[in-house]
Order: C-alpha cells, then structure tokens, then sequence
C-alpha cells in the first residue's frame, strides 16, 4: 500500500497564554500542501495471519533518511504499536514500512504527524478494522496535536491544543511556495521564547474570523489577513529566519508568513505559473530550497485512489 503523507501548512496561527495545563490555546487555519512523504505499507514476508506476542513487533520501519529514526521514536512505529493493541481483537499481522522522506523535520510542516497518521489510516484498512475516521482523529491525537487534522484534511480549523478539527473550505488561492531553510527550530523552544515575551492574547471562540469569507479571497488579499503569533519568538531564538524573511518579501513584493513554530516561510499565489517564478528568483537570489507545490491537493494513492489528482 503507497501512501502520501502531505505537509501542512499554518495559514493562520493565533495562539494564547499557557495553560496551568502547560499547553497553549491556540487557533489556526491547517491546509495540506503537494510536498509530500511517502509511506509504504506491506504484509511482513512470511508470517502468518497472528500478531507476534509482542507488539513491539508489528511492524519494521525503514527510511531513506539516516537521519530519521525507525524505532519507536518514528511516529510511524508508536502509533502503529499502539494500534496493534487496540485492534489485536480484530486480527492484525506484522508489517513492514519504507518511509521516503522530502518533508525536512524541525521545519513546522507537521512531516512526522503526517507520516504517522497515514500509517494509522494505512493499518486501518490493511488490518480490516473498520474504525471511523473521527475513531482514528481522536486516536492519533495520543500523539500529538497535528495528527487529527489528517483525518480531516485538506483545509481545517483546528482549536483546543490543536485536536479540535473543524474542516472548512479550501483557499481560493491554490498554490503556495514553500521556503525550507536549514535551521531546525525546535517547538518546545519557541513556545518558551513566546512566554519569555510575554506574549498571547485570550483566545475568542466567538470572534473567530470568518473562514468561508476569507476562502474566497485571491491569494494576495488572504495574505494581508494572514498572522502567525509565533514568528516574533521564532525570529528572536533565530534572527537569520527573520532577515531571510524579510528579503523574501522584498524580493517577491509580497508578504511571507512562517508556518507553525518555523522554519518553513511560505506565500501563496493563485497560478502555477507565477509560483515556479517566485520559485526561481528566490532559490537564485537567497540560496534556499524552495518547493512550488498545490494547496490543498487531492490525494491520489491507495486510499484515495480515483478522488482526484495531486
């Protein structure tokens, strides 16, 4: 089973002052993108129809990164654990799993929740379990506050700490260039840089804004609405993603925005056209990796096969 494990973006990030709980109230507005993972899924080679005793055993991970762990430190082992647990009722056999990645880690693109979440939705359907995908969105989020978005994907509201998912439509504007510099920003860092700040306002449930309303905008007035509250702790802990920002903008004309905790940037546009040539002029003139990829794609893989195109 071939599986794509899409990155996300955060369009739009609001986030509030720690709870006694130790997480942060936050509201965002999640897309997948076209840069994608790939996950696949088969039935370990001769073996039977029986769980191993110990389900440490259910599956073997392999990635084409070395710098990626395969253990139970991957997203893709632990969740997949898990599940052979909760499942082991129904009958589950081990598997083995090849991880290709082009998601970087550390970047704010959500690329190890989505690589765990398509094992699970992947597992779901080689096992034969039948659980729901609201099932499966409240599983995964045992294991981190992005995972239930992939459950309901492409475009979504997501609220509480991130596992309340709410889908919405998608933006109207429909390609975004992403920009993937090599710095790692590690979350719990910029999270403590924010509270450092003294940063985060209340977060209003009411006084969201009005997501259809604002889906229906070209890609250069969703811009201007556009906000991340992280960026001003993530550009203090790394003052280079900061100017590598700003150069963006003044190299493109446009705003760019960084996702999540950084330190992918990106900027969206309604053509492929003039998204390869932003794609161009920024790779020549900053030295960045760039991907000029859809917003919000449909999948084609063995799940969703026959939905649509990527």
């Amino acid at each position: 089973m071939r599986l794509l494990c899409p990155a996300k973006i955060n369009l739009h990030l609001r986030v509030g002052p720690r709870r006694d709980d130790g997480f942060h109230p936050l509201v965002s507005w999640f897309c997948t993108t076209g840069l994608f993972d790939t996950l696949i899924l088969e039935r370990a080679a001769a073996v039977g129809d029986a769980a191993p005793d110990d389900t440490r055993d259910i599956i073997a991970l392999s990635c084409d990164d070395p710098a990626i762990p395969s253990d139970e430190r991957n997203l893709v082992v632990k969740v997949a654990q898990a599940f052979a647990k909760d499942a082991a009722a129904g009958g589950v056999w081990p598997v083995t799993a090849a991880l290709r990645k082009r998601i970087p880690a550390g970047a704010g693109l959500g690329g190890g929740s989505s690589d765990g979440a398509a094992a699970l939705a992947g597992l779901n359907a080689l096992w034969n379990t039948g659980r729901a995908a609201d099932y499966l969105s409240g599983f995964a989020a045992r294991f981190g506050s992005d995972l239930s978005f992939f459950f309901h994907g492409p475009s979504s509201i997501c609220s509480g700490r991130g596992e309340q998912v709410r889908p919405t439509p998608r933006p109207a504007a429909g390609w975004v260039l992403l920009v993937l510099p090599p710095i790692a920003m590690p979350t719990p860092d910029v999270y403590r840089q924010f509270d450092a700040m003294g940063l985060g306002s209340a977060i209003d449930a009411d006084h969201e804004p009005d997501w259809q309303a604002w889906a229906k905008l070209d890609a250069n007035e969703l811009l201007a609405e556009l906000v991340n509250d992280l960026e001003t702790p993530a550009f203090e802990i790394a003052p280079k993603l900061g100017w590598l920002r700003d150069g963006i903008e003044v190299t493109l004309g446009r705003p760019v925005r960084m996702s999540g905790s950084g330190s992918s940037l990106f900027t969206l546009f309604d053509t492929e056209a003039e998204t390869r040539i932003a794609r161009t002029a920024v790779e020549h003139l900053h030295g960045v990796r760039c991907e000029a990829v859809m917003l919000a794609p449909d999948l084609a893989d063995d799940l969703n096969a026959g939905r649509g195109e990527t």
